[in-house]
C-alpha cells in the first residue's frame, strides 16, 4: 500500500526549520559543526520504512545514486517495514542525529501514527527534522463509466438523500483515501458507506472494476491508466490546483468543496542536525529531487515532483497534522 496522505500546499514565509524540528535530549552537539561531514569511506542509511519495490521505495532507490555523487559517499537504501511505518519511523527518529541517518517519510503514515494514542508511537512530530519534500500524489474521486453521477454535486446529493448507502473504497482505515472520504463527508454532509481494503490500492481498485464499490477514492497515479482505458470517471481532484496528468479533471475546491489531500513524500533526519550539516543535506536533496532524470522517471511512474524546501516541508507537515487532528476522531468511529 502506498502511504496517502493529504494536501494542503501552502507557502511557509517565517518559518523557522530549525524552531519546527528540535527534538528532546538531541542537540547540535552531538557531532561537532559538522565541517568535516560526511567522512569519507562512511556510508550514510537511508530508511525506508516500507517494503521494496513500492512507490516510497523506488523514489528513495532513485534519489540514492545523486546524493551519493553530491556528498561523496555510499548511501544505503535500507528497508525496515512493518506497522505502517511505524517501525521504520522509530528506527530513524532513534538514530544518532549525525547526518549518517535519513529517512523517506511519508504522510498520512508518518503524521497519524504518533497522533493517535492507541499506536504507542515513541515519537512526535518534532522527533524528525524535515529535510525536503520530493512528491505530491493528489487523491481523487471517480465513479464507473456508466453511473448516473455526472459531477461531485451529483454524488454529494444522492449521498445525503440515500446516506450510507453509496459504497466507496479506501486502502484501510486511517489511510488517506480514509480521511479523503471522511473531510468529504464532514465539510458537504455527504454520507458514503465506506469499504476498507487493507491489502491496498491494487485490491480496491479491483473491486471497483468488478462492480462491488461505487465510488473510487485513491491516487492519480493509481487512476491515470484508468482513464486512460476509459474505465472511470474522474468528478474531482483533491489537489490545490488540476493534476498534470489530470488536466481536464476539476478539483474539488473549483466545485465548492475545500477538501485538499495528497500523499506527501519527503525525507527527514533525526532531529538536532548541527547547522552546517543539515545545509549540506538539503542542498544535495534538492538537487536529487530536482535532477531531470530522476523526475522524468517520476513522471513515468504517474507521479508528481513538488519540490518544497526543509522549511516549507516543515510547515506543509504542520498543516497536515492540524488537518488529521480534526479528522482522526472521525476516522476511529467510521
Amino acid at each position: 500500500m502506498r502511504p496517502r496522505a493529504f494536501l494542503a500546499v501552502a507557502a511557509a514565509i517565517g518559518i523557522s526549520l530549525t524552531s519546527a524540528a528540535c527534538g528532546p535530549n538531541k542537540t547540535a552537539s552531538a557531532s561537532g559543526d559538522g565541517q568535516d561531514w560526511p567522512r569519507k569511506g562512511k556510508p550514510i542509511s537511508l530508511i525506508v520504512a516500507f517494503a521494496p519495490g513500492g512507490a516510497v521505495d523506488t523514489a528513495a532507490r532513485l534519489v540514492a545514486p545523486v546524493l551519493e555523487k553530491e556528498l561523496g559517499t555510499n548511501v544505503e537504501v535500507v528497508n525496515k517495514p512493518g506497522a505502517g511505518g511505524q517501525i521504520g519511523y522509530t528506527a530513524l527518529t532513534s538514530a544518532k542525529p549525525d547526518g549518517y541517518t535519513l529517512g523517506a517519510t511519508g504522510s498520512p503514515s508518518v503524521v497519524v501514527s504518533p497522533l493517535d494514542k492507541s499506536r504507542g508511537a515513541k515519537y512526535t512530530r518534532e522527533s524528525f527534522q524535515p529535510l525536503g519534500m520530493q512528491v505530491i500524489d493528489p487523491a481523487l474521486i471517480g465513479v464507473a463509466p456508466d453511473s448516473p453521477y455526472n459531477s461531485l454535486a451529483d454524488l454529494i446529493d444522492a449521498a445525503k438523500k440515500t446516506p450510507n448507502k453509496i459504497t466507496a473504497s479506501t486502502t484501510g482505515i486511517q489511510t488517506g483515501e480514509h480521511f479523503a472520504a471522511v473531510d468529504i463527508e464532514q465539510k458537504t454532509g455527504a454520507k458514503l458507506a465506506l469499504v476498507h481494503f487493507s491489502e491496498g490500492s491494487s485490491q480496491a481498485i479491483a473491486a471497483f472494476l468488478g462492480g462491488h464499490v461505487q465510488v473510487y477514492v485513491g491516487n492519480v497515479s493509481d487512476a491515470t491508466d484508468l482513464v486512460k482505458q476509459k474505465k472511470i470517471k474522474v468528478l474531482g481532484v483533491m489537489g490545490e490546483k488540476r493534476s498534470e496528468f489530470l488536466p481536464d479533471a476539476p478539483t474539488l475546491k473549483e466545485q465548492g468543496v475545500d477538501v485538499v489531500m495528497a500523499t506527501a513524500r519527503g525525507y527527514s533526519a533525526p532531529a538536532g542536525l548541527p547547522a552546517e550539516v543539515a545545509t549540506k543535506l538539503e542542498g544535495a536533496l534538492k538537487k536529487a529531487i530536482e535532477d531531470p532524470a530522476v523526475a522524468a522517471k517520476m513522471k513515468d511512474l504517474g507521479l508528481q515532483t513538488n519540490y518544497l524546501t526543509a522549511a516549507d516541508y516543515t510547515a506543509f507537515w504542520g498543516k497536515q497534522e492540524e488537518t488529521v487532528k480534526s479528522v482522526l476522531p472521525l476516522v476511529t468511529k467510521k
